[in-house]
């Protein structure tokens, strides 16, 4: 596919070597690009498996040095939706860039803007520690509204979702979610998600921002045979997260529901605050007391204001998605991209406990069942630094000199001030207690593997 098929500005040389520091929306406004052609249609189906060769899922456009172009594409190459922004390198990586209906306010806040998962976010407002640490001691409120959600109902819908999930959604009972991923036929995860069972014969699954054309085509291969309906709502919808412990004073204070009767994964539909056929959520990414708030987009700009200017008087401020990452390595859960892939096992990444073999048949399960036959030959390790050190992920992961692995997840813990990581090891390596060593800067750190969370829990 020739470059000059699809570009229709060249006047913009960027020269930066990371563009986790870019914002393509703001780039293309200052530039005043103007369309100069219209692509061919056909063009798509090429375009969109470009933007899968993406590295690292974490910053959409992380690594992409030495990038010449940026283009608008016209809303016909997807009439369901506003123009996007490609950018274009020398070795021809293409990013799509979207805004949520969030992104003013985060700019009129002062967040730092970074591509992430196809979307414009915000990665900080004040400082990644203090965001991390007002969701550990108060709350911090996220937008979110990048994740993809697809609707699931009918008489056929619980079929549907046994066939593509690795949980067993026949245990929920309506007003319950559960924690699931999606194997492929190789045994590998197409996808982490949520499962939410709304009503009787009516689910919604919560995909990651990055797979959700991915995930939708996945889905829909398995409702070939089935016929369930399936409806992708992501673009109307939009998603606030409050966590920490002081989330629940906050947020009740805009519903009459009781929300201190509502457990861990469990969901309650009907009108917050003014916005109707909310969806309310205990589900989240912290480890904190989190509610997640689905919504139509026409409402997120009042709501998110009002939880904002409420919360105050609660500690509450907004987080982006630097503290995001933090919070989720600490507790030890996985980043799609990072920790698992279409490659991975289940079994391999630990995950053999939403992956139940004997709800009948799934896809992937006679892969899945074969690796477990097989025995483990590589485990997820969680592990803590015992010297000063930040593991970062690619960091080989050692012991004696022998190379035992890389490191998936690492940074600091905001709370600790300890290193913390995760990463695949032999089995017999991944004990809990073993010690083992990080390569940092041609040196090899000690380390200790160790059973998440990584941060002491109340």
């Amino acid at each position: 596919m020739p470059l000059g098929q699809i570009m229709l500005s060249t006047r913009f040389k960027y020269q930066e070597p990371f563009m986790n520091t870019l914002s393509i929306m703001w780039l293309a406004e200052e530039t005043n690009f103007a369309p100069t052609a219209t692509p061919d249609p056909s063009l798509i189906n090429q375009i969109r498996p470009a933007v899968k060769l993406n590295r690292n899922p974490y910053f959409s456009g992380e690594g992409a040095s030495g990038a010449q172009h940026i283009c608008c594409l016209p809303p016909i190459l997807r009439p369901d939706s506003e123009p996007f922004f490609l950018l274009i390198t020398p070795k021809g990586f293409l990013a799509m860039v979207k805004q949520t209906v969030l992104h003013a306010t985060h700019k009129a806040l002062g967040a730092h803007m970074v591509p992430f998962a196809g979307y414009d976010m915000p990665v900080r407002y004040t400082g990644d520690k203090q965001e991390h640490m007002a969701v550990r001691q108060a709350a911090g409120m996220f937008d979110v509204s990048h994740m993809g959600e697809f609707i699931i109902r009918g008489p056929k819908a619980l079929q549907l979702i046994q066939t593509f999930s690795s949980n067993d959604a026949s245990k929920l009972v309506p007003g319950k979610a559960h924690y699931s991923c999606m194997p492929n036929h190789e045994g590998g995860i197409v996808d982490d998600i949520i499962v939410y069972h709304i009503r009787e014969d009516q689910y919604m699954v919560v995909v990651n921002a990055s797979n959700i054309e991915k995930d939708w085509n996945w889905i829909s291969e398995s409702n070939r045979q089935i016929g369930a309906e399936l409806i992708d709502i992501s673009e109307e919808t939009a998603l606030i997260a409050v966590s920490g412990p002081k989330a629940e004073a906050v947020v009740q204070q805009f519903t009459d529901w009781d929300l201190s009767a509502l457990p861990a994964y469990a969901c309650i539909k009907g009108d917050f605050h003014g916005a109707p056929k909310s969806l309310i959520a205990t589900t989240g990414y912290t480890g904190e007391r989190t509610f997640e708030i689905f919504l139509y987009q026409d409402h997120a700009v009042r709501i998110w204001n009002d939880l904002q200017e409420a919360g105050q008087a609660h500690g509450l401020i907004p987080a982006g998605l630097g503290a995001r990452d933090t919070l989720r390595l600490e507790m030890g859960y996985m980043l799609y991209g990072n920790d698992i892939n279409d490659s991975t096992s289940p079994i391999d990444a630990g995950l053999g406990w939403i992956t139940k073999l004997n709800k009948g048949e799934f896809n992937g399960k006679a892969a899945i069942l074969a690796r477990k036959a097989a025995g483990l030959g590589k485990k997820l390790a969680a592990f803590c630094m015992a010297e000063r050190g930040i593991p970062r992920r690619d960091y080989e992961i050692v012991k004696e000199g022998l190379l035992l692995g890389t490191v998936s997840s690492g940074s600091v813990s905001p709370v600790t001030g300890v290193g913390i990581g995760m990463g695949y090891v032999p089995a017999s390596e991944a004990v809990v207690g073993n010690e083992i060593q990080v390569r940092i800067r041609n040196k090899d750190l000690q380390a200790v593997v160790v059973k998440p969370p990584m941060i002491p829990r109340v």
